[in-house]
């Protein structure tokens, strides 16, 4: 038995549960274990129905992505689902966290599923320039149809467990204690005689665009934009036509096919490179992490023109409310109307609704008071790149906002500890250089000072990761 995955009967139900930290992502000694625990509940005559669950934050989050790129280990992820499926007792997945990429395809793979209302569920593949090669693409458009099914994997964005139950993704949603409560609904499957149902066998959902198969180049003329230059939204748009078009077997083998084809390509190489590369750049060496850092429930930017309204306009995008300054009214109004003109462009593309707008600027509060600044967890200063005026900026900030806040610079240029020195608290003093339009790119550079608290740091680190950067 591996040591990841135990397998022990609680009455009727047979429990299987992984606990794989920090994430159970699948790796072999997971699947390895899953072989062995669907075969003990398969021959364990005491047990009438079955419970997938999992350990620690999350269900099973994915893959192990530590393995692409090296030969296969035995057992294949597709014979584990294949056991899984096949097994003669109802099977539920019991879901928290996240179950995502092959952690739902495994959800899939189960006869039922249910979750917690906190839970999510996706498929993030193409994120790497990868499809799901599981399953994925062939059995999440027999539960949810094809339109959707596409959209979800394209995107590769979650969705949350209530949503996913509306879909037909998630079968019964659970209040309170997950485990006692996917027992209860396993056992009620097994008292009502409910079958063992197959999401490869379900053929409804997958009708209409059988009938209608223009539905693949209307979605694939929706989503032109997005998606052009990458290979991996057209392989899937591809493979969940399979899904429609061939048998179920023949669909995973196409799905198959795909996937090794992309999997070796230039972008998908480059694409995992840049999810290592994200998360190794969050790991500073001499920061433990477990440094805490400050809540940040109000922040204020300095300066409303280009780079400060942008940066205004990140924070109301991840719902924080930030106070926005300039020198006069003329500036502070001049810079409101563009972010309110760039917040209206986005919705006469159809790519924001109004009432999110309206919402957003409401999160914006102008002000040509710098006392108000007092207000703010942090500030970030956004005014012309020269260091006497900044150095100006710093001073006066210093003396306005309260001791803990933090003071940090846009600056892309000039030197932080110069800056800092201005100030009674150069650990509080940090650089947050954003990139020009602020709003649109994902990338922020922080500059630490050499007096930059690991407080001061660990708080902007994950101010960054809030506001998506």
């Amino acid at each position: 038995m591996s040591q990841t995955v135990s397998y022990r009967r609680e009455g009727t139900i047979g429990v299987i549960t992984v606990d794989n930290p920090p994430v159970n992502a699948l790796s072999q000694s997971v699947r390895q274990g899953l072989m062995d625990c669907v075969a003990e509940l398969a021959a364990d005559e005491g047990a009438a129905g079955g419970v997938l669950i999992c350990e620690g934050r999350t269900f099973i989050a994915g893959a192990d992505i530590k393995e692409f790129g090296k030969p296969p280990q035995e057992p294949p992820f597709g014979t584990v689902m294949a056991a899984m499926e096949n097994l003669r007792k109802p099977l539920v997945a019991a879901i928290h966290g996240t179950a995502l990429g092959g952690g739902l395809e495994t959800a899939l793979c189960c006869h039922y599923r249910c979750a917690v209302a906190s839970a999510q569920v996706g498929l993030p593949e193409v994120k790497l320039g990868l499809l799901p090669g599981a399953g994925g693409t062939q059995r999440l458009p027999r539960l949810v149809g094809v339109r959707k099914a596409l959209e979800m994997i394209v995107s590769g964005d979650p969705i949350g467990a209530e949503t996913a139950f509306e879909l037909g993704v998630v079968d019964h949603l659970v209040e309170g204690d997950l485990r006692a409560g996917a027992l209860a609904y396993a056992e009620s499957l097994v008292s009502e005689g409910r079958p063992f149902r197959k999401v490869r066998d379900l053929d409804e959902k997958i009708q209409e665009a059988r009938e209608n198969p223009g539905v693949f180049e209307e979605f694939r003329k929706s989503v032109s934009r997005k998606i052009r230059g990458f290979e991996a939204p057209d392989a899937i748009i591809e493979s969940v036509r399979a899904a429609v078009q061939l048998p179920f077997d023949e669909g995973l083998a196409k799905e198959k096919s795909l996937i090794d084809r992309l999997m070796p390509g230039v972008q998908s190489i480059a694409q995992r490179y840049l999810f290592f590369a994200e998360r190794e750049v969050a790991k500073i060496p001499d920061v433990p992490r477990d440094t805490a850092a400050l809540p940040i429930r109000k922040a204020a930017v300095v300066g409303a023109g280009t780079m400060g309204g942008g940066i205004a306009m990140c924070f109301a995008n991840a719902g924080i409310p930030v106070i926005l300054t300039d020198a006069g009214e003329e500036a502070l109004n001049k810079g409101l109307e563009t972010i309110r003109a760039n917040y209206a462009s986005t919705v006469s593309k159809g790519r924001l609704e109004q009432g999110e707008m309206d919402r957003r600027m409401a999160l914006i509060q102008p002000t040509v008071d710098r006392e108000r600044l007092g207000e703010a967890d942090i500030v970030v200063e956004a005014v012309f790149e020269e260091m006497a005026l900044k150095k100006e900026v710093f001073a006066a900030l210093d003396k306005v906002c309260r001791p803990e806040t933090i003071l940090a610079t846009n600056t892309s240029t000039l030197d932080v500890d110069e800056i800092a020195a201005v100030t009674s608290r150069p650990g509080k003093v940090i650089g947050a250089h954003f990139f020009s339009p602020a709003n649109v790119m994902r990338l922020l550079e922080i500059v630490r000072g050499r007096e930059s608290s690991n407080e001061t740091i660990a708080t902007t680190m994950a101010l960054a990761r809030a506001l998506g950067k």
